[in-house]
């Protein structure tokens, strides 16, 4: 942009792009950001570590545990109806809220080497290796030693991966096109009204999800910081009050699977035109209930925004023990679904999932998650001319958040 009080022609040095993250994956690591301003020597602070923004890392861990929650309150819904409506209520919000933080955080992504690279190793490779690891799981902890193993058919959670893949690759698109959000909520609509897209890499949720990456791709920071204002967290009060109500009401008179966003409305036994009403009424109350999410997420730093580097581990890991309590009859005694018993098993699940986005978790399964994986790629041009040359890398900066 000119600047009027300078000589013409002026022009201010733009502001190096965006690190990629996405809130699932710390290959991309976001929020880290390079504060580092030149002196007068233009060398000092160069060496100065990099600050993770809080506020995302608790908007990433509070999203995982309600994540984990949904999951302990599935089996409680078909004997509560309060634990269906919270349920619901929950479903509304929490993956739309960490997609969007994935598309904010993808901003910057292009076709460039190193990126597709973390790509591969930190989204891909674990896709791979857990949907094997999960397969293995259901055979023998479900006594279903008839389930295949299918790396074009996720299982459970790792659909989000997939999903994440395919997201992070359209990502040069939807950056050129001039009304990006409305090109994929139209994508989500034909998807909701299409059973013949089955059920290969689980398309229907990649598709029928993906106008929540776009509007994150399309988000800048003052939009994070208008949410946060005073009245926007008073308001967000009511606003969950009347979606709880809401849900109470619709619980029995709705499926919850409309929440999961992995059917068409054909295979849910609903008209063809109730795709249509259902997913933008749907994007509309998820977008709502999500804002008033991100109202409430603390900016400061709270004892659990080091977990929100680690929400990764905690998504995948903890599905483990999400469907082994199913497998295992756990939820086959009474007491869980007592009020105490619904509540000991809330407080099980935060308990849990915060456990496994701890440090010690993520160094003991780095290697899985975040495997370097130098060996499979080949060496890029400059790179070997630096070795060449003995000139160190160049340092890549990053605009803080």
């Amino acid at each position: 942009m000119t600047n009027s009080l300078r000589p013409h022609g002026y022009q201010r040095v733009p502001l190096p792009p965006a690190r990629d993250e996405n809130p699932a994956d710390r290959a991309y690591r976001p929020d880290e950001a390079d504060e580092s301003p030149k002196s007068s020597s233009g060398t000092a602070g160069r060496d100065k570590p990099k600050q993770r923004n809080a506020f995302f890392d608790n908007a990433k861990y509070l999203a995982i545990v309600f994540v984990a929650c949904g999951h302990a309150w599935e089996p409680l819904t078909d004997s509560s109806r309060a634990a269906e409506a919270l349920y619901m209520v929950v479903y509304t919000f929490h993956m739309p809220a960490f997609i969007i933080i994935s598309g904010y955080f993808s901003r910057s992504f292009d076709m460039r080497t190193d990126r597709l690279k973390r790509l591969v190793t930190g989204v891909l490779v674990p896709y791979v290796i857990f949907e094997i690891v999960y397969s293995f799981f259901k055979q023998y902890a479900d006594d279903d030693p008839t389930h295949p193993i299918s790396l074009l058919d996720p299982w459970y959670l790792t659909w989000f991966l997939v999903a994440l893949f395919v997201w992070r690759l359209a990502t040069p698109l939807f950056k050129i096109v001039r009304w990006p959000v409305p090109l994929a909520l139209g994508i989500a609509v034909l998807a909701s009204i299409s059973p013949d897209i089955g059920d290969d890499l689980d398309l229907q949720r990649v598709l029928q999800f993906l106008p929540f990456f776009v509007v994150g791709l399309v988000m800048k920071p003052e939009h994070f910081e208008w949410v946060r204002q005073r009245w926007v967290k008073i308001a967000a009060v009511p606003v969950f009050a009347v979606a709880t109500v809401f849900a109470y009401w619709a619980a029995p008179r709705m499926s919850s699977a409309w929440f999961y966003h992995r059917d068409s409305v054909q295979e849910l036994a609903a008209p063809w035109w109730s795709g249509i009403v259902m997913t933008l009424a749907l994007f509309g109350c998820s977008l709502v209930l999500t804002a008033c999410f991100f109202a409430w997420v603390p900016k400061r730093t709270m004892w659990f925004t080091a977990l929100g580097a680690g929400t990764l581990y905690g998504y995948l890991l903890h599905g483990f023990l999400a469907k082994g309590s199913r497998f295992w009859g756990w939820f086959d005694h009474d007491w869980p679904h007592t009020p105490l018993g619904a509540i000991a098993v809330t407080v099980v699940a935060a308990v849990v999932v915060t456990v496994l986005c701890t440090p010690p978790v993520q160094r003991m399964f780095r290697f899985v998650m975040e495997p370097k994986m130098n060996w499979a790629f080949k060496r890029d041009a400059a790179a070997q001319a630096r070795d060449r040359a003995g000139t160190p890398p160049r340092k890549e900066t990053a605009r803080a958040h």
